[in-house]
């Protein structure tokens, strides 16, 4: 059904179908009979697609990767989806509208996106109150899901203060979701990629350490990093995650790099991160550098071009616990969760 809908909603604005579909999946579920029709139809239930990672227990490997549900509006809709977990933002302490429109652009010829949203969210209080709410919901009660909470500073908060817009996201999202991911990767706030240097990056996330470290529940927390990293960088990243103590990373985020695209020279010269199927390869080669460096010692999450189940295959191969999709759940549909999951089971 997707595959016929598709050619259609490709003539339009990609942020305005984006709305324009979750609002509509908003509307089945709420429709009497229509969550659980979805989840009749999509959901693959099997105990051999469990994975207990970072303390964790996850239904099944295949997760919704941020960017997609900034402010928790479609929570339960993913869950009914058969999304295994569900990362939600990039959420700053307060609201920001993001980079000017139209800020996402699609790469049909590549099977890609390139987005320069700019952390566009309503703040942290309104994701932690849909969480709580969510939390207490019939939903939630008859199809749990794992959530994380994907945090960042806002756009207008200098690098040498951004570990305390870090501290107000880990507070006040702490009692709602499973786990946390610092996001310094995006290419689309100024001067955020800087975090990424040793430097900054440990003290961050030992600052966010030392106060998971005092509440009587830890959550976990991961660093989610750029594939434009050389692997001298990569091998600092390793050295960060063994010594801060952090569990894990999430292996890669959008590139910079246009190499190799088929696409109009008019769409390359857009700014913002790439993702989608030329992030394949790459995101494949960082997940298992960082797996054989670190000799499997901290669990990965692998997300970048995952258009099929052989994708996820290979990057679970590659050394990933976990993956997850944005921009293949995009070109593919909902069928793609479902087929990866199935193919993990024979």
């Amino acid at each position: 059904m997707y595959q016929l809908l598709k050619p259609i909603l490709f003539k339009f604005d990609p942020e305005k179908v984006h709305y324009f579909v979750t609002r509509n999946l908003k509307r089945v579920n709420r429709f009497p009979g229509g969550a659980a029709l979805s989840r009749a139809v999509w959901l693959v239930n099997n105990a051999k697609l469990e994975r207990t990672v970072f303390g964790l227990k996850f239904k099944n490997p295949v997760g919704l990767a941020a960017g997609f549900d900034k402010n928790g509006d479609v929570i339960a809709e993913m869950a009914n989806l058969g999304f295994g977990f569900v990362e939600l933002g990039t959420v700053t302490p307060l609201p920001q509208p993001g980079n000017p429109k139209p800020r996402m652009f699609r790469l049909p010829a590549d099977g890609a996106l390139i987005n320069r949203m700019g952390f566009n969210n309503l703040g942290v209080d309104v994701l932690a109150s849909r969480i709580a709410a969510y939390r207490k919901s019939t939903a939630a009660a008859k199809n749990p899901v794992i959530i994380g909470g994907n945090i960042g500073k806002n756009k207008n908060t200098p690098n040498e203060d951004a570990v305390s817009d870090y501290i107000k996201c880990f507070d006040r999202l702490f009692d709602v979701v499973d786990y946390f991911v610092v996001n310094v990767s995006s290419p689309n706030t100024p001067g955020l990629r800087a975090l990424q240097e040793k430097e900054p990056l440990m003290h961050i996330l030992n600052t966010l350490q030392q106060r998971n470290q005092k509440n009587i529940i830890n959550r976990p927390i991961l660093l989610k990093i750029a594939p434009d990293l050389t692997n001298e960088q990569l091998d600092d990243i390793v050295e960060i995650v063994q010594q801060t103590g952090i569990a894990g990373v999430i292996a890669t985020n959008t590139t910079i790099s246009r190499e190799g695209l088929a696409s109009p020279q008019q769409v390359l010269e857009e700014a913002g991160g790439l993702s989608g199927k030329p992030l394949t390869s790459r995101s494949t080669e960082v997940i298992r550098y960082l797996a054989q460096k670190s000799n499997g010692s901290f669990p990965i999450i692998g997300v970048g071009g995952i258009h099929s189940a052989r994708d996820a295959q290979e990057k679970l191969d590659a050394g990933a616990s976990l993956v997850q999709l944005y921009t293949g759940f995009i070109y593919e549909g909902p069928d793609l969760i479902g087929r990866i999951n199935k193919a993990l089971l024979k």
